[in-house]
């Protein structure tokens, strides 16, 4: 991939860009029927869950993938006449992930109508692929940015392509605080909002240095987690969920985030990623036999999840420990029946 972006002279621009708006036609149909069976099908907000990790994320993956195979990138900045250089490699970069993010709102556009009709909320199209777009800008801008030391060293090293992966992780981890801010838009919690949550954080054991409030009223996802390193975890809340839940759930749902800090659910989800993917890595790149190497990339992502799934019952534990086990069950049952969602009972969710 980066490869091609070093070859001497600039690809043409032509066969990528018909490549680009094919791509994007592609994705407009994938979303259009991938929403119109996921409301057809029974607990149809799960199935968009559904659709939105394995198909459209895939498809926009793909897509990427395809448009630097072609030099999307370069071919753009080519054709605004900027020279070879460093930056200038950047912003080939940040070029070809905006492009993918536009297959992706392609596909994601005719999916908030679906999404509307079966939470029976009142979802602006327009304002929810706006909200979406500056999602994919801000993302875009931090993985261009950790993509650019390829560019001082070998891009063709396996281990380089590791050390970028190793690299965003710890970024993402560290700077999520502030990622989240960026990529979303957040308020402070002021007057009573500010105490009720103080309250409500003492009781379920919950530490932070600060909390946020997301804007949620028109998606009315009541959701919650916290991001940051220790030392500085923030906890993000959506105004629906300081709207929709009750003292007693509000809590129990708190306790749960506690206990997952507590287990590092993230954090070993994020190793498991990175741990997976030396192996990966030396599978593609021909550095150790390919099918032993993706034999252990996939175990470890088995472990990986198991480890992850025992953190996240432990944080269940815990919570119950600490407030109960029926509340938190209670909590749980109504966090399932705010987002109009009919919790799994498979053990492969």
């Amino acid at each position: 991939m980066f490869a091609l972006q070093t070859r001497t002279g600039p690809p043409p621009l032509g066969p990528p860009l018909v490549a680009f708006v094919v791509l994007v036609v592609a994705g407009l149909l994938v979303g259009a029927v991938g929403s119109a069976v996921a409301r057809r099908l029974s607990n149809p907000v799960g199935k968009f869950r559904l659709l939105y990790a394995g198909v459209l994320l895939p498809t926009a993956l793909a897509a990427y993938g395809l448009l630097a195979l072609l030099g999307f990138g370069p071919a753009v900045v080519a054709a605004l006449g900027l020279g070879p250089g460093l930056f200038v490699g950047f912003l080939s970069d940040l070029v070809g992930l905006l492009a993918a993010g536009v297959v992706w709102l392609a596909a994601y556009a005719p999916t908030v109508r679906g999404v509307r009709a079966a939470r029976g909320i009142d979802l602006s199209t327009g304002r929810s692929v706006g909200r979406m777009a500056r999602y994919v800008v801000g993302s875009s801008l931090v993985v261009a940015v950790v993509l650019t030391p390829l560019r001082v060293g070998s891009a063709d090293s396996p281990l380089a392509l590791v050390g970028v992966l190793a690299v965003f992780v710890v970024v993402t981890l560290v700077g999520a605080p502030w990622i989240v801010a960026l990529l979303r838009s957040t308020s402070e919690p002021t007057g009573t909002t500010a105490e009720r949550l103080a309250d409500l954080r003492e009781r379920a054991g919950l530490e932070v240095r600060d909390v946020r409030v997301l804007d949620t009223d028109d998606e009315e996802t009541a959701t919650l987690y916290v991001r940051g390193p220790p030392g500085y975890r923030r906890l993000f809340v959506t105004s629906t969920f300081l709207d929709r839940f009750d003292d007693d759930d509000a809590v129990s749902l708190l306790a749960v985030q506690a206990g997952r800090v507590r287990s590092r659910v993230l954090t070993k989800r994020a190793g498991t990623a990175l741990v997976a993917a030396f192996p990966l890595v030396a599978s593609v790149s021909g550095a150790a036999p390919r099918w032993p190497s993706l034999a252990v990339a996939l175990g470890t992502v088995g472990i990986g999840f198991w480890l992850a799934r025992r953190g996240v019952r432990a944080a269940d534990e815990y919570a119950a420990e600490r407030v109960g086990a029926d509340v938190v069950a209670g909590a749980l049952a109504r966090y399932a029946e705010v987002h109009a969602m009919d919790p799994t009972r498979r053990r492969l969710p």
